[in-house]
């Protein structure tokens, strides 16, 4: 084990948090504003960019294929756009760290691009699996060669001629759904994607915000490829992933309330919001305002007492990446909470419902995962030693834990926390959450 991996949270239990905050800038958006930034016509301004390990992969991909783009200050960015057919063949490999968004998007891009491209990633990211873009991009015609069972390194073949499909997803899937759009920028005719439940639409509302027209008809949403994308401004609003880690902690400690400024709140991200106060948090949106396109509040949150629930099916894709931290809430929560149709946890960067209900049970809570979700009883949450198995959304979940905790929690191989919450530490201990930073002992 490298000495990064070794970084480990250790937490004093107990206390509460107040104050406000910013956290920062959506990694989803972030994300897009570089590929579409990068494709453009024209200079692209971008405000809030995610300085993260995730979306900085992307940034020095696009660099790789010879877009110049301005290093991060304070959140920004200019990009120089190349147009639709000025990127460049990379030197070597696109390596994309833990990236499974850069994967997953990137390859939608490449399919319809003139050379040929290998996309490749940490030990995480190289076990995640990549067949549910290929296939269907390969219905388009693409040549894409996977690794072992369907996971990466990508080969990806340039020169290919891509026409639209219609293609109904299996499971829901934002990535999946934004892979097959942009491939379809590059498309001969339309390509049409139908999901099964709402996803994240960040990718058609940053199409629309560059000039290319994207149509929507009930859960199908379509382009028609041969179009020019036009360079503009981008805000990037925070990240409400980001922020629920502090809307669960404010809501389980004692005498908490924080404000949380400049948040997203895009209906299709809002499923922690919701499932948060069925379980009876206390959260209010002030400042409600469009940014970008981007619907955005500042969030105020205060202690309360939760309630076990049984989460509705439907809000399962709307909160999707927040449920380790709505797992924690659950074991401070009064009664039972169940979670069922959330099987695309077990293939997210570490299988999140068992590895959260490992942790759990060390924390002496009963927790019983399921093939697609998970049955916690809310109880007495007990110190203990956890593994994140370098999952930057385990780490702050178990980190939050600590504020309800009765014993000290050590929580191990946390250095990918970076990939998405640049500063945690530092934020969260700003608020009032415990928390140092040292090596593991192992």
């Amino acid at each position: 084990m490298s000495d990064d991996n070794k970084i480990q949270y250790r937490t004093i239990p107990g206390g509460s948090l107040n104050g406000k905050a910013r956290v920062p800038g959506d990694k989803s958006i972030s994300h897009r504003s570089i590929m579409l930034g990068a494709l453009a016509d024209g200079v692209t301004e971008i405000e809030g960019f995610l300085e993260g390990d995730d979306s900085l992969a992307t940034l020095r991909a696009f660099r790789d294929m010879g877009v110049e783009i301005s290093d991060p200050k304070s959140g920004r960015i200019v990009v120089h756009g190349v147009g639709m057919h000025g990127l460049k063949a990379p030197a070597n490999a696109l390596h994309l760290g833990n990236s499974g968004t850069s994967m997953r998007l990137i390859a939608g891009l490449m399919a319809g691009q003139s050379f040929d491209t290998v996309l490749i990633g940490d030990a995480s990211l190289s076990r995640r699996p990549m067949r549910r873009v290929s296939d269907p991009l390969g219905k388009m015609g693409a040549h894409i060669e996977t690794g072992k069972e369907g996971t990466p390194p990508l080969h990806i073949h340039g020169g290919c001629s891509l026409h639209g499909i219609d293609y109904d997803m299996p499971v829901a899937s934002a990535q999946v759904k934004s892979s097959l759009l942009l491939a379809g920028l590059y498309a001969d005719g339309v390509t049409r994607v139908a999901e099964p439940a709402v996803t994240r639409d960040h990718t058609e509302r940053m199409l629309d915000a560059f000039g290319y027209p994207v149509q929507r008809d009930g859960n199908r949403v379509s382009v028609t490829g041969g179009g020019g994308l036009r360079a503009t401004r981008i805000r990037v609003p925070g990240d409400i992933s980001s922020a629920a880690f502090f809307i669960v902690g404010a809501s389980i400690a004692p005498d908490s309330s924080i404000l949380l400024e400049g948040v997203g709140i895009n209906p299709t991200r809002t499923g922690v919001i919701d499932i948060m106060r069925l379980m009876g948090a206390r959260i209010d949106l002030e400042n409600e305002r469009l940014e970008g396109g981007e619907p955005v509040a500042d969030i105020c949150v205060s202690s309360s007492d939760l309630r076990g629930i049984d989460i509705p099916e439907e809000l399962v894709p709307l909160a999707i990446d927040e449920f380790p931290a709505i797992f924690v809430a659950a074991a401070c929560a009064k009664g039972r909470t169940r979670l069922s149709g959330a099987r695309e946890l077990r293939v997210k960067e570490s299988d999140r419902i068992q590895v959260m209900a490992d942790g759990l049970l060390a924390l002496g809570v009963d927790a019983t995962p399921t093939p697609d979700g998970m049955v916690i009883q809310g109880g007495a949450l007990g110190g203990g030693r956890v593994h994140s198995h370098g999952d930057h959304r385990i780490a702050m979940s178990f980190a939050m834990a600590a504020l309800r905790a009765q014993g000290e929690i050590l929580i191990d191989d946390c250095r990918n926390v970076a990939t998405s919450f640049p500063g945690f530490p530092a934020l969260a201990g700003s608020l009032g959450l415990r928390l140092s930073v040292g090596n593991a002992d192992g």
